[in-house]
């Protein structure tokens, strides 16, 4: 296998030379020749499935077709430590295999691919890849004409303006001190009053709010309409965009109808297994991965187009974040995605829970060497969980958390479990900050505001302007 891959790397440039076959028998009866060939050829070594755009060459021969969730530019947050998929844990995550693949094919070289994969073109399904690298017009021939765009469009406000209405956005920006996130689940009810309580713990404590959308691939109050209420409420919410359930129209039509309601801040998920939710038997959609729909978020705002080309008649103001994940394999692979992340338009980034600060800080020494964290904020990921049964319990079952064995130990062997996780998240906070690099923290620990407010202020993130912890302590 390795021996055929490298075969056919050093052979790729004797594709031409069959041009003149094309010219003679036609690129449409080529390819019929071509195609019984290819498609055995390439499903017997590479499990392909014939999309038609393949990228075998910068994937370490591994077909990305193969992915569950397709993603085309590089592995999803919920690898397993082993691995393995999120999706089918008994097969090797597609991603790993590329990324061995391409340490096997250009050995020596660290730096893995940093071009993004346009999204997948379904109208090419079945086409063969070989015929436009032996005629590169038969290809244009072949594909269907895009849209033309229109002539006129508003202007599209430039970075400054729209940084003034957006203060997470000018924090971000400027490096004016320590941005303190927190995320929150909406509620399972059209009534709002408790998601404004809950949000009401961190009035004063945080720089901005995440609402979630569907997390863990389970059903909730949408996150732009919660975002909204937060809005009106006087906070600053940052609606999470994810993947899994709609198409590329969908999602360009809910991020206009955000920014029609002032939300500014927009964070691309590619989205959890919905096998893992309270849904499984739902459809995932998966249209585009997080990369690609931060490309198309980002020439909707600079460009003022839709990702067909059709033009927009007034451009929304957004600030694109993404996500990243240090803490699983491919460990080298994740800073090449980060990287293809930041290019595709991610201004800030936020992580997954961050337990084990040495994979923390040789993720962020590669950061600085590619001098990413001037190009967007870089958010670390904190929580705490009640207990050391709760800890180990998402280590095994939530794809993407790694919690080393000695932060369960310790806090399994304190007196007062809860007390010693929230001692383990403060120290986690004040080490992360004398990281190099890193612009802030994220707080995560679902339906626990209050112990999130408590860290906040006692890791010395902020000083309370009102007594919200006396508050909330009365309510237990």
């Amino acid at each position: 296998m390795k021996a055929l891959r490298r075969w056919s790397i050093r052979h790729a440039r004797a594709a031409p030379w069959l041009a003149p076959v094309e010219k003679w028998v036609g690129a449409s009866r080529l390819e019929a020749l071509l195609l019984p060939v290819e498609r055995a050829a390439k499903r017997a070594f590479f499990d392909c499935q014939m999309c038609g755009q393949c990228g075998l060459s910068v994937t370490g021969m591994a077909c990305p077709t193969g992915c569950a969730k397709g993603m085309r530019n590089g592995p999803c947050g919920g690898v397993r430590a082993d691995g393995h998929c999120e999706v089918h844990p008994a097969r090797r995550c597609t991603w790993v295999d590329a990324a061995e693949g391409d340490a096997r094919i250009r050995p020596g070289h660290t730096d893995s691919w940093t071009q993004r994969a346009a999204p997948r073109d379904f109208r090419l399904a079945g086409r063969s890849t070989w015929l436009p690298m032996i005629a590169p017009a038969g290809r244009a021939r072949a594909r269907p004409p895009a849209a033309a765009p229109k002539a006129a469009l508003a202007p599209v406000p430039g970075p400054q303006e729209a940084a003034a209405e957006n203060p997470f956005e000018t924090l971000c920006r400027e490096r004016g001190g320590f941005i303190v996130t927190v995320e929150i689940s909406p509620p399972d009810s059209p009534d709002p009053k408790l998601l404004l309580k809950r949000a009401a713990v961190f009035r004063g404590l945080v720089d901005a709010v995440n609402v979630t959308d569907g997390a863990g691939a389970n059903c909730h109050m949408s996150s732009i309409a919660a975002s909204a209420l937060l809005l009106a409420a006087g906070h600053v919410p940052i609606s999470q965009v994810s993947c899994r359930d709609r198409n590329r129209i969908a999602m360009q039509g809910d991020v206009l109808g955000a920014s029609a309601l002032g939300i500014r801040n927009v964070l691309c998920l590619t989205g959890d297994d919905v096998s893992q939710g309270d849904h499984a038997a739902a459809k995932p959609v998966f249209d585009l991965d997080s990369v690609n729909l931060l490309h198309t978020l980002k020439g909707m705002r600079d460009r003022g187009e839709y990702a067909s080309g059709r033009r927009l008649d007034s451009a929304p103001r957004l600030f694109l974040g993404a996500t990243a994940n240090p803490f699983v394999p491919p460990f080298a692979e994740r800073i090449g995605n980060l990287q293809r992340k930041v290019d595709a338009g991610a201004q800030f980034i936020q992580t997954q829970f961050c337990f084990d600060l040495a994979l923390l800080e040789d993720f962020m020494r590669e950061v600085r060497a590619r001098g990413l964290h001037r190009r967007a904020a870089i958010i670390v990921g904190v929580g705490v969980l009640s207990s050391a049964k709760a800890l180990r319990w998402m280590a095994d079952n939530v794809p993407g958390v790694h919690v080393p064995a000695a932060v369960t130990e310790r806090i399994a062997a304190a007196p007062d479990q809860r007390l010693e996780g929230k001692r383990v998240c403060v120290d986690m906070i004040r080490r992360i900050r004398a990281i190099e690099g890193v612009a802030g923290v994220h707080l995560m620990g679902y339906r626990n505001e209050d112990v999130l407010a408590q860290i906040i202020v006692e890791a010395g993130l902020r000083s309370p302007s009102r007594a919200p912890l006396e508050q909330s302590a009365n309510h237990k």
